[in-house]
């Protein structure tokens, strides 16, 4: 492409290579070498330099002593086109002696001959690099090949870098040539200056092949190149082929040898002759040699080349035999030179005695094929004949000055020779080339210019039309280079002194016919030169002027006005249907501009500014001729404003209106913005560059007025479209324009606005532009000079316009939109990032205050003034603005703070004036914080400063109250956020981002209730939850948000992910979603509730298939409960305690559910990693103010037991223990842990006399499993355990412990291991004996002891009882253990008869009649006959729990304290685990009242029976163990839970490790047994204890294979259960399996019996009304054969007679006692009151709900809110949807059936027949049905169970 107009033409810049030989190293040639360097393109195939020669000795040095460190050449004129072509630099080596290296024999010593030897090659392109960026001299190494075949000598180098191998070799790795090289850029006058250096070394210049890119005038050259090219000769009757050597010389005409006038290379002096090299046995040489022939011009004319051919003979003589010779003349007759070609030369024969004096004889012979043809008539009778089959090749290349090859151009040259061809030479120049043009371009001129003068009237128009096609010929890219020679010659050599007149006259002729002619192509070629035509014309008149001393200026003046008037008037044609005029017009415009200059040498700036505001005013004004031609005048006007002449103020001042005028135009028609832009670009820079000197206020004035306005609607307008790029340029011109404006200028601008529409239009747009400024990216980020301009021009431009404001919107022309963009603008000007200078660093912050001050303070004291300008009106910016003020003052700068805070309290005021409150204020400030911090805004220091200001603020008020409830409210919030940013951003660990989300969540919710916020924080937690696979949670989580919409079809906006849709919808998908997350988390019982609710949904819309499916989902949950395993959970107690916990974290304590097969360490590990400057504290207490108060950070963590709610569930037999594992863990919300502690002084003999237990119950604020993993602890209850209420707990623990193991052995089918039996009972026996129990005799039943707490004697009683009750559970379990004892076992077991008469003997003085008691020897019964299934009802929180991970354990055994009475021997068992016997505490009040509220008929709320179970509790750590050495370790019972057992020390741990290997799983598959047990619940149920007897009492036929049962357990075959006390296996199991059916109600809180149901019991007894609803019936009625245990007196008593029932049976044949039945005497079997007959009525009616027989799972956050809303959501479960009809009682809808009982049959058969009967009766289904109240049926189960009462 061409560069612009007006810009200078640049010189392309040669490149050199400096070239130097170091070295050449050899050792084998052994003679002298010339060595040919050269430059080579090997994508063309030739050389483009010359030759450089180095002539070596033998020894590699140069023959030439002086040249020594001198060899060096610069290859020059390398254009920048050379530098991209793939160069190389190639040395060929020929050597000078023998004809054959190697053989002395070939040729005489004395006849040196120049043979080909090697050649080396090196690319430029890859070294071109690395020389560019040295800047200096770099050494390579060039090594050097051989040619294996001399016939392709010519093609070595292309071989050697096409790597084709094959074709030459390497003679030796030492040959190399060592050189070095350097690239120089610039002509040769700044090479030489600026390396003089190299110039001293003798340096050869080497030049290119051909002519450099420009030849500048004076510049002459005169070469001819010639290259040897082949040669065919005869072999001449020889045998072999010939030698031949061919010798040239130049001849001059008179046939004198021209001396020094052939080159073989730079470096060299020039010589007469050349003699080739000599090819070895060649008759078809190829050689290839270039030689320069540099001949005198003047010798040129009438010299010829002449070539003898020898043959080099290798006899002895060795003689250069000549046998031919040919020649050429270097000129044509036509006097035209030699053509660049090959040329084909007639060889003709001779001899040696040939002699060439008479040159006449040859040159009249035909040289070549062209010269025969033009000498037809040859004698033949010739000295020299022809040789036909010979042949000899050259090919010649001139690079001349001086001559020329083209006929036309030496035509035009030599015009004088031929004065009547003038006319067709000069219209002959345009078929001449342009190579040969520009090579001749002065010469060329010089003759035009004389045949001007010669003849102006007939040549003149001729010799015009030659100048255009020459300047033209110069603008084509190829040529473009020459423009600086055509200046050069204008310049210095130009003499046309008349020449101007006639060139005016023409170019005026041309112009005046545009008009008219048609074809206009020599017009638009006219226009296009006319730069060089003005050039010639200015210079010419100079020239005139000169020589005439000024004559004819007016003339010429006139002149040159005429010539612009035809200019304007080819400009003023229409050429809308002229496309030959829409192109000279074209070209004019194009052209024009470039005149200016040369103009201004004749006339003034304001002359010249005059012709071209004419001109530039005669084109069309209005933007209609068509795209091209507005294009071509724009850039006319843009190189207008690009010229010399713009930049005098003079010549603005005349042409900036009619410029602008241009401008305006297009932009109001938004055509060429980019041109457009360019333009006002160069006008802004060229004013702003010259107020510097002078004043430039009209100038200013004038683009206000004419561009203001419009540049703002252009720039909205291409901010709109986003284009970026044409964005840039007008904010550039924008901001420029603003920049130069003062004050004047405002306020000419405001004061020509003729209403306040226009100005508020104008305010709009200016404003709008300053916005979007800020918005888009105009200029890239790293441009912060230019941002902060733009921020100084806009907060400057705002200054002066807010006046204008002010002063015309405010009082009764308020205008809102104009207001409002004002703040908007302001808010986002405080609000850009390029302005925020905390974050860049102190230096530059300095630089940038110290320059423009910190612009954000100066626009927030423009916002504040302007805010309290508005008076009254501020209220129409609320709430709008307190968005965009809360983020200007949440920017950290103290002073944009303090002056915009005070706003807030300005807009409270407002509003309080208004609506008597500031709810808006108070809604849109907390909505937009919540999102303003969590983008990063906002700091602790903001908080406070927040606070204090508005508090001060308000305090002053009368709303005082309400307004600091306010601030606090907001300020609480921001800590939260801040909390919540700091968590969320960085690597925090989980935990602390799900806690401080629930935090935030329930501020929401709870404080600020702001449901919407509400909403994005559960789904922001329920993601949280999903990414830690928190699964359980993350269903709570969502459950909150299903819990706030309705089973109604109102519609829902489309919300977060949620699309537009229904309410029902939307609850459905939710569920649907919840119920999935549920089973993922493997919480069933959970999601359970959740299908029901959608099923009933379902069904009311009769919508089948979805019933259907999630009718299956729901079952497969049940079987899931029942098939999967899984774990349960531990729980920790954490404690966060010093100042640098976040806030809602800091001095607080949470309980924590931990994950899967997380133990205490490992929880601890992880809290540490969580909080890594946190430090752990080591002890339990309660930390003192100090901690609380210091900067730093503490975490108290230790394990606790978990107080299930669901207790009935625990206490039914029947309930599989997977379904009971979940209840113990689940919706838990109470949790306890034991400190042991001393009162009083230590009795250093017996320690329990004043050991106590610190009991604490935690509360929290939720119940587990939540929306969290943990919750804070709200409420703790602290209670002191007396040493004799822990005494009781122990013995009782441990008799409860007996009596579980003793049932597991009682009526085993297998004999199998009875280890554990043996070990329990050793343990205990043993420990009594050593002293045991006794420990507590001694310290509870001394006198004195008695006599000072005579309050205790109850206790006391009860602590006898339970020792006595030990004595006979003792002796039950002895006689299990002599039946199932292994013969070689029995001497232990006699040790254990032996010493358990002793443990009776020691205790027979404080219990006489013990003896008679034991069932071991006596079969009589006792009144403790259901001793083995009694419970206490004891309080929970009399019931040690301590966990085994607790801090609380202390030394001594594993889980015992120091004061354990077991023996020395006793810490092997110290991992024993112990079970015990543990009270049912009441069930809660609120549970309690769900039951009330589930089954509310009063027919129902009666007498209940409480149905007990056995369960297991811990001992308490300090506790004694009771054991002796032999008890069993913990390894082996694993049914306890973890809780139960304390630390052990690490020998204990591992002690069994045989065992433990055993029982243990793999890794996941782990069950709840003794290295991962579930926690202990509150009726201390061992887990796998449960599952254990469940399964042998349904089905002893399986194996005992639940994954979740230790070794130990496993190894206990299945045998009949306890439960019943006979060894009728086969009869108790299909009973029990016919009685207990399928699963009454889902694994959720079971529903309450209701009254008339058989209770299944150890000890029946009656709860007084109000408490817990008993649980499920359990057990069967049985007679017990096994002797019953006397009860103990304080031992709670049935509820229907008053008495306890006798047992009956074998005294072996089980431990466990069935309390009588009410019926087990009589006749007639009493009729089953558990089916569905005795069922109330469900009927759906109007007044009362569907109520589902189980009670409901707590999924909101507080149980009130569940109780609330049980009637007043009809969304929950629990009711009938509202949208259902209610149905008639007689008619309920078709719900899936549901499995009932039947009735039990007479009892008056055998127990066989019963069960027999049982087993086979078919399960009936059934369907809701509504009975009357009185139904006949349950008035005789009400008779029968009347009749039973009277019985006992």
């Amino acid at each position: 492409m061409r560069p612009r107009h007006g810009e200078s033409c640049r010189m392309p810049v040669p490149h050199h290579f400096f070239f130097s030989l170091k070295s050449f190293t050899y050792n084998t040639i052994g003679e002298d070498t010339d060595v040919f360097f050269s430059l080579y393109d090997m994508r063309e195939g030739k050389q483009i330099s010359e030759r450089f020669l180095v002539r070596l000795n033998k020894n590699g040095g140069p023959r030439n002593p002086e040249k020594i460190e001198r060899m060096c050449a610069l290859f020059t004129d390398l254009s920048s086109k050379d530098m991209k072509r793939d160069l190389y630099i190639v040395a060929h080596v020929i050597r000078i002696g023998r004809m054959l290296l190697n053989d002395s024999k070939k040729g005489p010593a004395h006849l040196h001959y120049r043979r080909p030897y090697g050649c080396a090659v090196l690319s430029i392109l890859d070294v071109l690099q690395s020389l560019t960026e040295l800047k200096e001299e770099k050494d390579f190494v060039l090594k050097v090949y051989t040619c294996n075949n001399e016939s392709e000598w010519t093609q070595i180098h292309e071989n050697i870098i096409r790597k084709s191998s094959t074709k030459y070799s390497a003679p030796s790795a030492s040959h190399g040539l060592i050189i070095s090289l350097q690239l120089f850029r610039g002509d040769m006058e700044q090479i030489r200056r600026e390396n003089p250096m190299i110039f001293n070394r003798g340096l050869a210049i080497t030049r290119k092949l051909g002519f450099p890119d420009v030849i500048m005038p004076g510049d002459i050259r005169n070469d001819l190149y010639l290259t040897l090219e082949k040669g065919d000769f005869e072999r001449g009757g020889k045998s072999v082929q010939k030698n031949i050597e061919v010798t040239m010389y130049v001849l001059y005409a008179d046939g004198e040898i021209l001396k020094d006038c052939i080159s073989l290379g730079s470096g060299e002096p020039n010589r007469s002759s050349y003699h080739s090299f000599v090819l070895y046995h060649s008759n078809s040489p190829r050689w290839g040699e270039i030689i320069k022939l540099p001949i005198p011009i003047d010798r040129f004319r009438g010299s010829h080349l002449r070539f003898e051919f020898r043959h080099c003979s290798t006899k002895d003589k060795g003689e250069k035999k000549l046998f031919g010779f040919a020649f050429s003349p270097l000129m044509r007759d036509d006097g035209t030179t030699l053509s660049d070609d090959i040329h084909e030369l007639y060889v003709y024969k001779c001899d040696e005695n040939s002699t060439f004096n008479n040159h006449a004889l040859y040159l009249g012979l035909p040289c070549c094929k062209e010269d025969y043809n033009g000498c037809p008539n040859i004698p033949s009778s010739l000295i020299f004949q022809r040789s036909t089959k010979e042949s000899f090749f050259i090919s010649t290349q001139l690079s001349s000055t001086k001559l020329t090859q083209n006929v036309d151009l030496l035509a035009l040259l030599k015009w004088k020779a031929f004065p009547d061809r003038i006319m067709d030479i000069l219209g002959r120049l345009r078929h001449v080339s342009g190579e040969e043009i520009v090579k001749f371009l002065q010469d060329i001129l010089d003759t035009l210019f004389v045949i001007l003068d010669d003849n102006t009237e007939k040549y003149g128009l001729l010799v015009f039309q030659s100048l255009v096609f020459i300047i033209n010929l110069l603008r084509d890219i190829k040529y473009f280079h020459f423009r600086p020679v055509m200046d050069t010659y204008i310049q210095k050599h130009f003499a046309g002194a008349l020449a101007y007149k006639e060139l005016i006259r023409c170019l005026k002729w041309y112009m005046d016919c545009s008009a008219e002619l048609i074809r206009q192509d020599h017009i638009q070629e006219a226009m296009r030169a006319l730069e060089y035509l003005f050039k010639f014309i200015v210079q010419s008149r100079i020239l005139y002027s000169r020589a005439t001393c000024g004559m004819e200026e007016e003339q010429f003046r006139s002149s040159i006005q005429e010539l612009f008037q035809s200019i304007r008037f080819v400009l003023s044609l229409d050429s809308r249907n002229s496309e030959t005029l829409l192109f000279t017009q074209a070209a004019l415009l194009n052209s024009f501009p470039t005149i200016f200059d040369e103009l201004l040498q004749m006339f003034t700036v304001q002359e010249v500014a005059e012709f071209v505001r004419g001109t530039l005013g005669s084109m069309p004004s209005t933007v209609h001729i068509g795209q091209s031609m507005d294009v071509v005048k724009l850039q006319s006007i843009a190189r207008t404003v690009d010229s010399r002449l713009f930049s005098f103020s003079e010549s603005r001042r005349i042409l900036l209106p009619v410029v602008l005028h241009h401008i305006h135009l297009h932009l109001r028609q938004q055509k060429e913005l980019l041109i457009c832009s360019g333009i006002l670009g160069s006008i802004f820079s060229i004013v702003k560059t010259s107020s510097l000197e002078a004043d430039v206020m009209e100038e200013v004035e004038m683009m206000v007025e004419s561009l203001l306005d419009v540049l703002l609607q252009t720039l909205l307008t291409i901010m709109s479209k986003s284009h970026a790029q044409e964005a840039g340029e007008y904010v550039s011109c924008l901001l420029s324009l603003l920049r130069q404006m003062c004050d004047t200028h405002y306020q000419h601008l405001l004061d020509n606005f003729q209403s306040k529409d226009e100005l508020k239009e104008f305010l709009l747009k200016i404003f709008c532009v300053f916005r979007n400024l800020m918005k888009m990216s105009v200029f890239p980020r790293d441009w912060m000079v230019m941002r902060l301009l733009t921020s100084n021009i806009i907060v400057t431009t705002v200054q002066y316009l807010s006046s204008a404001l002010h002063k015309n919107f405010t009082d009764t022309d308020f205008d809102f939109k104009v207001w409002n963009s004002y703040f908007s603008l302001a808010v986002l000007f405080i609000n850009q990032p390029s302005l925020q200078l905390e974050i860049i660093t102190s230096a530059k912050r300095k630089k940038i205050l110290d320059k423009y001050g910190d612009m954000r303070v100066m626009m927030a004291y423009e916002l504040f003034s302007m805010w309290q300008n508005l008076g009254e009106h501020k209220i129409h910016f609320i709430p709008g603005m307190i968005g965009p003020f809360l983020g200007v003052t949440l920017v950290p700068q103290p002073e944009v703070r303090n002056i915009m805070i005070p706003i807030f309290h300005d807009m409270m005021d407002w509003e309080q004036r208004k609506n008597g409150n500031f709810k808006q204020v108070e809604a849109e400030l907390i909505d937009k914080l919540d999102s303003m911090v969590s983008e990063g805004k906002g700091d602790e220091s903001y908080r406070e400063l927040f606070s204090l200001l508005l508090l001060e603020k308000v305090e002053q008020e009368t709303w005082r109250e309400t307004g600091i409830s306010f601030v606090t409210s907001v300020t609480r919030l921001m800590e939260r956020l801040l909390d919540y940013r700091d968590c969320m951003k960085g690597e925090e660990a989980e935990n602390k981002k799900i806690g401080c989300t629930v935090n935030l969540m329930n501020f929401y919710k709870s404080e600020i209730n702001k449901e919407e916020m509400y909403i994005r924080y559960i789904h922001k937690l329920c993601d949280m939850h999903l990414q830690a696979e928190n699964y359980t949670e993350a269903a709570f989580t969502l459950l909150l948000y299903c819990e706030l919409l309705q089973w109604e079809d109102r519609p829902l906006r489309e919300f977060l992910h949620y699309p537009s849709q229904t309410e029902w919808q939307r609850k459905e998908g939710l569920c649907r979603k919840i119920i999935h997350y549920f089973n993922k988390g493997k919480s069933w019982e959970f999601g359970i509730p959740l299908c029901r609710e959608l099923a009933c949904q379902y069904e009311s819309l009769y919508d089948y298939q979805s019933l259907s499916w999630i009718r299956k989902m729901e079952a497969s949950y049940y079987d899931n409960i029942i098939e999967q395993q899984r774990l349960e959970p531990e729980f920790f107690r954490v404690g966060f305690y010093g100042r640098k916990f976040p806030f809602f974290l800091r001095n607080k304590e949470y309980v924590c559910r931990g994950h899967d097969y997380e133990r205490l360490e490992a929880f601890q590990q992880r809290m540490l990693s969580e909080f890594p400057q946190a430090v752990a504290m080591q002890h339990p207490n309660h930390p003192d103010d100090a901690i609380l108060q210091c900067d730093a950070q503490y975490l108290q963590i230790y394990a606790v037991t978990p107080i299930p709610d669901y207790v009935d569930v625990l206490q039914m037999d029947r309930v599989p223990d997977r379904v009971k594992s979940f209840y113990r863990v689940n919706n838990v919300r109470k949790f306890r842990y034991d400190r042991p502690f001393h009162k009083g002084p230590k009795d250093k003999e017996n320690e329990f006399k004043s050991l106590w237990i610190e009991r604490t119950t935690l509360t929290l604020t939720h119940s587990l499993p939540g929306i969290s993993r943990w919750f804070e602890v709200e409420r703790r209850e602290l209670v002191e355990v007396s040493p004799l209420e822990n005494a009781i707990q122990v013995v009782e623990n441990k008799n409860q412990e007996l009596r579980a193991l003793i049932s597991q052995y009682q009526h085993k089918q297998v004999h199998g291991n009875i280890n554990l039996l043996s070990m329990c009972l050793n343990g205990v026996i043993d420990a009594a004996v050593n002293g045991g129990i006794a420990r507590y005799q001694e310290a509870f039943f001394d006198k004195d002891y008695i006599s000072k707490h005579p309050g205790d004697a109850e206790k006391i009683a009860q602590l006898k009882e339970l020792m006595q009750e030990q004595v006979h559970v003792l002796g039950v379990g002895l006689a299990v253990h002599e039946k199932f004892v292994h013969p070689e076992m029995r001497p232990l077991h006699k040790k254990l008869i032996d010493q358990f008469q002793m443990m009776r003997a020691s205790l027979y003085h404080e219990f006489p009649g013990l003896d008679k008691l034991s069932p071991a020897c006596s079969g009589t019964s006792t009144p403790r006959g259901n001793v083995l299934a009694s419970h206490s009802p004891m309080s929970p929180e009399n019931i040690k729990m301590t966990h085994r991970h607790s801090p609380m354990n202390l030394m001594g055994t594993g889980r015992h304290s120091s004061s354990s009475l077991s023996s020395h021997a006793s810490s092997e068992a110290g991992n024993m685990v112990m079970m015990g016997d543990s009270s049912m505490g009441e069930a809660p009040e609120d549970l309690y009242h769900h039951m009330q509220l589930a089954y509310h008929n009063p027919r129902y709320q009666g007498s209940v029976t409480n149905v007990s179970v056995l369960s297991s509790s811990q001992a308490s750590p300090s506790s004694s163990s009771l054991s002796s050495t032999h008890s069993a370790p913990s390894q082996m019972i694993t049914s306890a839970p973890s809780s139960t057992r304390g630390s052990p020390s690490l020998p204990d741990k591992y002690r069994h490790a045989r065992e433990m290997m055993l029982l243990l799983p793999t890794h996941r598959d782990r069950p709840s047994s003794a290295m991962y047990p579930a926690a202990i619940l509150e009726n201390g149920q061992p887990p796998n204890f449960q599952r254990a007897l469940f399964q042998q009492v349904v089905g002893a036929c399986k194996p005992c294979s639940d994954p979740n049962l230790s070794m130990a357990e496993k190894a206990v075959p299945a045998a009949p259960s306890s439960w019943s006390l006979d060894s009728g296996a086969q009869e108790a199991q299909p009973f029990l399996s016919a009685l207990m059916g399928p699963i009454l109600a889902p694994p959720v809180p079971p529903r309450s019996l209701l009254h008339g149901h058989y209770s299944l019991h150890f000890d029946a007894f009656h709860h007084p009304l109000g408490d817990a609803p008993p649980a499920l019936p359990a057990r069967t009625l049985r007679k017990s054969p096994l002797h019953p245990i006397p009860a103990s007196p304080t031992s709670p008593q049935s509820g229907l007679d008053g008495s306890n029932s006798t047992l009956s049976g074998s005294a072996s044949s089980g431990v466990s006692s069935l309390s009588e039945s009410n019926f087990g005497h009589s006749s007639e079997a009493p009729p089953r009151t558990d089916t569905m007959d005795s069922m109330p009525s469900q009927a759906w009616n109007g007044d009362e709900d569907l109520e589902p027989p189980y009670l409901p799972v707590h999924y909101s956050l507080s149980e009130s809110a569940v109780l609330d809303s049980i009637k007043s959501q009809p969304c929950r479960s629990h009711s009938a949807p509202g949208c259902v009809i209610p149905q008639d009682p007689m008619d309920p809808p078709a719900l899936p059936p549901k499995p009932y009982h039947p009735r039990l049959p007479a009892l008056e058969h055998d127990e066989g027949m019963l069960l027999r009967e049982e087993a086979e009766r078919p399960r009936g289904l059934h369907r809701k049905a509504s009975l009357p109240p009185g139904s006949a049926k349950e008035e005789q189960a009400r008779m029968a169970w009347e009749h039973g009462r009277g019985e006992q």
